[in-house]
């Protein structure tokens, strides 16, 4: 990890030497006092090599490689669910190594222990052929819950998280669940009205628990925010939902940005991601703001009366299936509908439409705040990309002249052969032409993208039939917007979106 980012933060060193100081021996302990005296050099130099190694194998040696992982493939990669043969989706566990986390994370730095085959629970059917531990261990645990649609599990070292391993997106069951989920989004349509008029009028409410869970309703419906978990103690990482605000995560601005009654929300959000938001509310929504802020100090509560159990269970009286993240999935989904067709236009050229279903893509990834650092590579293959638009415009210029020429010999000989020579450069200038198009469409949807990461809200939120849809509709190839394993993931939505598909 030498070369990157994380190693030169200082909670990732610290919290690496930290736990390597417990690995060493007694010996090591009294020599190595500071990790930066460690040259490390050497072992990372042995990795790059391996890597490098990699890369220069012959046909033949990435044949073999490939068939070993075929045949790992078919003996660990696929189960008997009620009868059918299914994929799994990961069936190797994560190796040891160095925590990253995303964001700021406490925790980042810290060692991931190897997991044994003691660790693990085994989940599988009482009359199936129960898998072999490896020689001299033995599971943790064999049971048969056909309840849970993990097939092993184990809790890794860092965060004392489980992991489970589960069937492939593909499968009948993970598309079942996922047609669900978006099915519960488009029922919230039939409600959503009546929801909003019942949390505005709550805000008037005498009760002042009612009013706090109409206020973060509304957030949780115009801002998707999360409503967030509760805590177990002694977790690390200070990260808050909407019922978990405290009074320093948000400041009030009677007037800011040319706009009246803004809100300004400062908080880390799942995974460490921080959320900075500015946005102007309703007039009632921010005088509520201002009584909940009234005599709490920084740490306190904002919405103290509010517990996510206790908005959860208002949300489920509201419509059957109701939560938080149902609320993402239905304003995502139909943020997306709606940006798809004031931007999108019949005449476009497919490179364009791209542009456009990205820029709708972003619209929602920006919503619900799917963040991104720019990549490390992100100037380089910037630069390599206005290097061939460069090249392109030469191509280009020469074509034009070329066709100018064509053009003048064609007026002087009038013949069937200068003719055949004009239409031969007209139709090059035009394929020149347009591959420029393309390169700058893709400079432009490159730069604009850059620190937001459209597939959490592709794959997660959005209902593939909204984007299938779009596809037929405006013949776009859906292999453009959906990889194969994204289509082979979303085989339920192919199948069921026709071009009039409404969310």
């Amino acid at each position: 990890m030498l070369g990157h980012e994380y190693t030169t933060k200082e909670v990732f060193r610290k919290n690496f030497f930290n736990d390597w100081r417990k690995e060493m021996a007694v010996e090591e302990r009294e020599v190595i006092k500071s990790l930066d005296k460690c040259d490390f050099t050497e072992i990372h130099r042995y990795f790059v090599d391996k890597a490098a190694a990699r890369k220069v194998l012959s046909r033949e040696e990435k044949q073999k490689l490939k068939e070993e992982a075929e045949k790992l493939q078919q003996e660990f990669g696929y189960c008997i669910l009620d009868g059918h043969q299914e994929k799994i989706g990961n069936f190797k566990i994560e190796p040891p190594g160095l925590f990253r986390g995303r964001g700021d994370h406490p925790k980042m730095g810290m060692l991931k222990r190897r997991i044994m085959p003691e660790d693990v629970v085994i989940n599988c059917s009482r009359d199936s052929k129960i898998p072999e531990p490896p020689a001299g261990h033995q599971w943790k645990e064999v049971r048969s819950d056909n309840t849970v649609t993990w097939l092993a599990a184990w809790t890794e070292s860092v965060q004392n998280s489980i992991k489970y391993i589960m069937l492939n997106p593909c499968s009948k069951l993970k598309g079942e669940t996922a047609w669900q989920k978006f099915e519960t989004a488009r029922r919230l349509r039939g409600f959503v009205d009546e929801i909003r008029s019942q949390y505005r009028a709550d805000w008037k409410s005498r009760e002042m628990k009612t009013r706090q869970r109409a206020v973060a309703l509304y957030f949780i419906d115009k801002l998707a925010l999360r409503a967030g978990n509760e805590k177990e103690d002694g977790e690390a990482a200070d990260t808050v939902g909407c019922c978990s605000l405290r009074v320093e995560h948000v400041q009030l601005h009677p007037e800011a940005d040319g706009c009246q009654h803004v809100v300004e929300f400062d908080f880390l959000g799942k995974d460490c991601i921080r959320y900075y938001n500015r946005v102007p509310v309703e007039k009632p929504v921010y005088k509520n703001l201002q009584l909940f802020m009234e005599s709490k100090g920084p740490r306190d509560n904002l919405f103290d009366r509010l517990t996510t159990t206790s908005l959860n269970k208002h949300l489920q009286e509201l419509m059957d299936g109701l939560t938080a993240k149902v609320f993402r999935t239905y304003n995502a989904s139909i943020t997306l509908q709606e940006q798809l067709r004031a931007l999108t236009r019949a005449e476009d050229s497919i490179a364009a439409k791209i542009l456009s279903y990205n820029r709708a893509n972003r619209v929602v990834a920006i919503l619900c705040n799917h963040q991104r650092a720019t990549p490390s590579t992100f100037e380089k293959s910037m630069q390599n990309l206005q290097t061939k638009i460069q090249a392109k415009k030469e191509q280009v210029a020469e074509a034009r002249a070329e066709l100018r020429r064509a053009r003048a010999e064609h007026k002087a000989q009038g013949d069937g052969k200068s003719r055949s020579v004009l239409e031969k450069k007209r139709r090059l200038l035009e394929k020149l032409q347009e591959q420029l198009a393309q390169l700058s469409v893709q400079a432009t949807d490159k730069e604009e993208n850059k620190q937001v990461a459209l597939g959490t809200s592709k794959l997660n939120y959005l209902d593939p039939r909204i984007s299938i849809a779009w596809c037929k509709r405006f013949r776009v190839p859906v292999e453009k917007i959906y990889s194969k394993t994204q289509r082979e993931r979303f085989a339920w939505a192919l199948a069921m979106a026709g071009e009039d598909f409404e969310f």
